[in-house]
């Protein structure tokens, strides 16, 4: 049975872990036969993208992979990933715009270079790969496509050691509904995800505190963390012809934590 994805060509931002690895394992599974997977490219993602591009290929037969490293915040990274994958097969149909970091600080002693990495690497970075990518997707034939945008639940609310980074997420939801309106007339959707508390690298330390662990989890309606697959499904509908109706979206993938005031 032909999947969701079934023959596009799928980019996928910071795709060596956590959620952008889960949603390459799962475009894969929904039929994509076309991967390009970028990743940070320093001695540990430059091994996770090649052991997950040896998985994919074994995994599903059809699907080939085209790994790209780079700093994201580097204008050339989102050049150089968009020359790849035209190169490799042809044509880019989908872009989860997903590479991110929140390394969390205290915001009255949080120094410069931490606020500019964070703005960089996640704001800079989206506009970047996400301008590459619809230019690439304005020119093809035929025309279109759909981009995503890992926005975060943070994006709405607030959080103490994250004066830096919530700032970046709501930065992607805007930008997500103005390409959105920007992008319409070349048939190119662009919608954002906004995930709650998700097990990743990116909050191991955060969430090795056991009392605010179990806290999140009695504040998630459905009684436990997110884990990267939770992402995945989400992610493969926005990119699919089911969504063909729908742009500029946010859709909160979160448990239920948002609306649980108790």
């Amino acid at each position: 049975m032909a999947g969701l994805l079934s023959n596009k060509v799928v980019c996928i931002t910071g795709a060596s872990r956590g959620i952008g690895r889960a949603c390459a394992v799962e475009s894969a599974n929904q039929g994509a036969t076309g991967l390009v997977l970028h990743y940070l490219g320093d001695k540990e993602t430059e091994t996770e993208a090649h052991e997950l591009k040896t998985e994919i290929e074994t995994r599903f037969p059809n699907a080939r992979v085209a790994i790209v490293p780079g700093d994201i915040a580097d204008p050339a990274t989102a050049t150089k990933t968009v020359e790849v994958g035209v190169g490799a097969f042809g044509r880019i149909d989908v872009l989860v715009s997903n590479a991110g970091i929140c390394p969390f600080a205290e915001f009255l002693t949080m120094p410069l270079a931490t606020w500019e990495r964070t703005r960089s690497v996640n704001l800079d970075g989206s506009f970047l790969i996400v301008q590459a990518v619809a230019n690439q997707m304005k020119n093809q034939i035929p025309q279109g496509g759909s981009i995503i945008g890992v926005s975060s639940i943070s994006a709405l609310v607030g959080g103490e050691m994250q004066c830096h980074y919530t700032p970046t997420k709501a930065g992607i939801l805007s930008l997500m509904q103005s390409c959105a309106v920007a992008l319409g007339k070349y048939n190119i959707r662009a919608n954002a995800v906004l995930p709650g508390t998700i097990e990743t690298d990116i909050n191991k330390q955060d969430l090795s505190d056991a009392v605010k662990r179990e806290n999140m989890i009695k504040r998630t309606a459905l009684g436990r963390l997110g884990r990267p697959d939770d992402l995945a499904g989400p992610v493969v509908f926005l990119a699919s012809d089911l969504a063909k109706y729908v742009t500029g979206a946010s859709l909160l993938v979160d448990g239920g934590l948002f609306v649980n005031l108790q």
